[in-house]
């Protein structure tokens, strides 16, 4: 697609720094069908775009990306086929943010949760506000961790502190993500992270591109393997879970407190 088709992703450049930016703040950027296939596609146009040499991911409003919309889950669940398509295109957002030869800055803004912490995690360097969070609590909606979680957190903080946070789904706040070397940096005011963003988008930029490219290529060698491996069986779980009793209760109760509450509210 061309930038000006995506709906659900606005773009600004800035020399030969891309920003792309989740654009669903009412819905906390949570992933529904549109997202999930602008996010498809995105780190493809993104890397054959020829204007641009560093990307920088961020969200637009107070979060990163909610993860999964639930009312999307609550489509798959009802209709098998559709997961099918759904399957493609997450693997394809994986694939397209390893295979991506620019580097790829995250500006963690707010919450990463389930997909959302997996494509935070899966950018190359991660700066973050002090308030974000990050988890992935697909197991707390009867979810296989299948689209990238289960991949990306065990290569950053190792097996035994992964599993706890992957089995658990609990939440971890920047400043300890940070001490624990899921993410890079993390400031206490906005003006401060996005100063520090722009330097280091700089810094890439106005650096030798071919030999930064080629050195992140090189670095996600054993990733990409080990994404190949793991990724089709990753999906076909996360697939299976879908039907699961416990999957379906948990989208029926939340659909149903998100009704009560319009009701109260209305």
């Amino acid at each position: 697609m061309k930038f000006e088709d995506y709906k659900c992703i606005r773009f600004e450049r800035e020399g030969k720094i891309l920003r792309i930016i989740l654009n669903r703040p009412e819905a906390l950027n949570a992933v529904d069908e549109q997202l999930h296939h602008e996010l498809a596609t995105v780190f493809y146009d993104a890397a054959l775009d020829q204007e641009s040499s560093v990307l920088v991911l961020t969200g637009e409003g107070r979060a990163f990306c909610a993860g999964g919309d639930v009312s999307m889950m609550e489509r798959l669940s009802e209709d098998a086929s559709r997961y099918t398509f759904q399957n493609i295109q997450g693997k394809r957002i994986v694939y397209s943010l390893v295979e991506l030869e620019k580097p790829i800055i995250c500006r963690l803004n707010g919450d990463a949760i389930g997909l959302g912490a997996s494509i935070a995690l899966l950018c190359d360097i991660i700066l973050a506000d002090k308030h974000a969070k990050l988890a992935d609590p697909h197991v707390r909606v009867g979810l296989v961790a299948g689209d990238g979680g289960a991949l990306i957190w065990p290569q950053l903080l190792g097996y035994a502190r992964a599993k706890e946070f992957l089995l658990t789904g609990d939440f971890l706040g920047a400043e300890r993500a940070c001490e624990m070397g899921l993410i890079n940096h993390v400031f206490d005011e906005k003006d401060d992270l996005n100063a520090a963003v722009d330097k280091l988008a700089n810094r890439l930029a106005n650096g030798a591109t071919e030999a930064i490219n080629w050195t992140k290529t090189i670095a996600n060698v054993g990733l990409k393997q080990l994404m190949h491996s793991v990724m089709d069986s990753g999906m076909a779980y996360e697939a299976l879970s879908m039907n699961e009793k416990f999957h379906l209760d948990a989208v029926e109760a939340f659909l149903e407190k998100r009704s009560h509450n319009k009701e109260a509210n209305g």
